[in-house]
């Protein structure tokens, strides 16, 4: 039992998956402890109150950057920083790399975790709509088996996924794009980073003939989870690409978003700022 002046509660740490799975198995209601830059101020400011933490940022299984002939695969445990440094991330998942590159401060990326990212839920992480348009897939195991699922289906909520007690999500999948795709990640904030996004927008983009062939276009921080604006990849999807096609499918996005006002930002502004980023965004991916 480790008390503090605030809370309450029983700590834990695994080195061996296994073992880790074993524990959740018979304690499904424990919170897991990666790098803890959510979960800490989560805890400081009594939104949860955990009776159990386990400490999993010693599970070595589940940090490193592999390569293999159809996929990249990336251990939940990988820092931010990791992913910024890696030559691989830049290559195969280019928006990802855009992404983690301006990811919060140094410090923070040397402990923040992709898993813990994702895990967390956000509907501003800036990592979802990057992994959404790389056609990611998300690895959850528990003590009985796994599952891959789709990151556009993995957020529920704010704070909420699709994942089971006892699970833990172990691996991220990222399929290697076929020649012809581009893409581009741009994120709107108060700064260019260290901070919250206002909008994020990723978009993947294939082009064969002068016309569109396919289309991911997918956003964050402008509904209760990051989502894929279809309406702008039905709009865009076997028409000519140009500028003028480019321009109208942006304002298609409306229909898509839900955004809210905060203190970061007023909903009509992120309307405003969706289009204009869901715009510049594509305009990249037909100039790059």
């Amino acid at each position: 039992m480790i008390e503090g002046n605030l809370l309450k509660f029983n700590y834990y740490r695994f080195t061996c998956l296994e073992d880790l799975l074993k524990f959740l198995y018979e304690n499904p209601d424990s919170k897991l402890l990666a790098g803890g830059t959510d979960l800490i101020v989560q805890m400081r400011s009594k939104k949860i109150k955990p009776d159990k933490i386990v400490d999993i940022s010693r599970v070595s299984e589940l940090r490193y950057i592999e390569e293999d002939k159809d996929s990249i695969k990336i251990g939940a445990l990988t820092t931010i920083e990791e992913l910024k440094n890696s030559v691989i991330i830049k290559k195969w998942a280019p928006p990802l790399w855009t992404a983690v590159k301006d990811f919060a401060t140094w410090q923070v990326r040397n402990i923040a975790t992709i898993g813990g990212n994702i895990c967390n839920a956000s509907p501003a992480a800036d990592t979802a709509p990057p992994l959404i348009v790389l056609r990611s897939k998300l690895r959850l195991r528990d003590l009985k088996g796994q599952r891959l699922v789709k990151v556009e289906e993995f957020f529920k909520g704010p704070g909420e996924t699709i994942i089971k007690d006892g699970e833990v999500l172990t691996e991220v999948v990222i399929p290697k794009y076929e020649e012809g795709w581009r893409f581009s990640f741009i994120k709107l904030g108060k700064r260019v980073s260290h901070i919250l996004s206002i909008v994020n927008v990723a978009v993947g983009l294939k082009r064969a003939e002068g016309k569109i062939q396919d289309i991911i276009v997918a956003l964050g921080s402008v509904a209760p989870t990051p989502i894929r604006s279809r309406s702008v990849e039905e709009y865009l999807k076997d028409r000519e690409a140009t500028y003028e096609n480019i321009d109208r499918a942006s304002l298609e996005v409306v229909k898509d978003i839900k955004p809210i006002s905060d203190v970061r930002a007023s909903a009509e502004y992120r309307v405003e700022m969706s289009k204009v980023l869901v715009r510049r965004a594509l305009r990249e991916c037909l100039t790059s």
